[in-house]
């Protein structure tokens, strides 16, 4: 791997990042207080992104997209994770298990999501299901030549915004030496479809103005037409989505660690105490040292993965590495900061506050840090029989 980036791929970081302080940031306090991104905002950022060549940079180009390599959009990913994720959920990344579109869903879905024309949102994570995923109670049955869906999602990023979802749910069962599996099938589905209702989630403490929300199905009648890939495929659709996710979570957790330590290095060499900056305090000078020691490794770590997609590798276990490593990084810088900011830094005229709520999560959604933990051991074990 060549640790130096090409000329287009600096200009890529100074430009996303360029895009995120001027476009982002100014709004990021009236999302914080309200929850709510102004419509209009929301447009202006889809728009300033269209134009500069970047909406659904992670397509391929012969669909309309920017052809950006792994590494390149995990470049991307970092520089957008300095910024507000309401907010940059608008600069436009469809999910990429839509390359899988066959035929008419080319032209009703694929390519108006690469154009911007129709937003998604991706559902998998049930009340009962999270990491679990075969553990899953929303089912689609057949009937009549069509297929009956029923149940319900939870957690469901974007979906307030998404004018179709991409929906995993159980089409039937096998019996396996170590008990029943689920096979797992793939829906595209309609905002407005009949028995399918979208409703508000759960308010959150991280990522406030990026909602999650409930879906529910209720002998919601689809055909053939709206599955995506094979039937009782959807368990090997989901697999490669989540080496992206993975990435992008990995990528954003560096951006934001990055964006907190920049802040907190800046207020330990002006805030003074007994005469001197308190970062020449060995105990905040020592923090400081660890913080962007351990932002360094994760990044990294990441575009280390990223390249290894790149090059055809296997990277299972890199990018549940990067994950794990990355967000708990996160977790660390945030609460380091804060602790150099002292009371300040919980009171809401820093962002500080919000980037040690924002980086909870990290650890908890696309894969818990204890899966990421049993993915490694197990790429670890397997190949020594254990």
């Amino acid at each position: 791997m060549n640790f130096g980036l090409t000329d287009e791929q600096e200009m890529i970081v100074s430009t996303v990042r360029s895009f995120v302080e001027k476009e982002i940031y100014p709004h990021e306090a009236e999302v914080e207080r309200t929850g709510e991104v102004p419509p209009e905002v929301a447009e202006r950022i889809k728009q300033k992104t269209q134009d500069l060549g970047f909406y659904a940079c992670n397509f391929p180009e012969e669909v309309g997209g920017a052809g950006l390599s792994h590494l390149e959009f995990a470049l991307v990913e970092r520089e957008l994770g300095r910024g507000c994720m309401a907010l940059n959920h608008f600069f436009g990344r469809p999910q990429n298990i839509l390359m899988a579109c066959e035929g008419e869903q080319r032209e009703k879905y694929l390519l108006p999501a690469v154009r911007g024309e129709r937003m998604d949102a991706l559902a998998m994570t049930e009340p009962g299901a999270g990491s679990d995923v075969r553990g899953m109670k929303c089912s689609a049955r057949r009937d009549g030549g069509d297929w009956v869906l029923n149940g319900t999602k939870h957690f469901i990023s974007g979906a307030d915004h998404a004018d179709f979802i991409i929906v995993f749910v159980a089409t039937g069962e096998d019996q396996t030496p170590k008990g029943p599996k689920k096979r797992i099938t793939t829906f595209l589905v309609d905002r407005g479809t009949p028995g399918f209702t979208i409703r508000d989630g759960y308010n959150s403490v991280s990522h406030r103005g990026y909602k999650n929300m409930v879906l529910e199905f209720d002998d919601c009648r689809l055909p053939d037409a709206q599955v995506l890939g094979e039937v009782d495929g959807g368990f090997a659709v989901m697999n490669e989505w989540l080496y992206a996710t993975r990435i992008t979570v990995a990528t954003m957790s560096v951006g934001r660690a990055r964006r907190c330590f920049e802040m907190g290095l800046a207020y330990a060499a002006e805030r003074e105490q007994f005469g001197q900056p308190i970062g020449k305090f060995q105990g905040v000078g020592f923090q400081l040292a660890d913080m962007v020691t351990e932002i360094d490794a994760a990044d990294f770590l990441t575009l280390a993965s990223a390249w290894r997609l790149d090059q055809g590798l296997p990277a299972n276990r890199e990018i549940a590495s990067a994950k794990l490593y990355a967000t708990e990084m996160l977790a660390r810088v945030t609460d380091a900061t804060l602790q150099i900011y002292g009371g300040m830094g919980l009171m809401d005229d820093f962002p500080i506050e919000r980037f040690w709520r924002d980086a909870r999560v990290e650890r908890i959604w696309d894969g818990t840090s204890e899966i990421q933990r049993h993915i490694i051991s197990r790429e670890l074990l397997r190949p020594l029989g254990a």
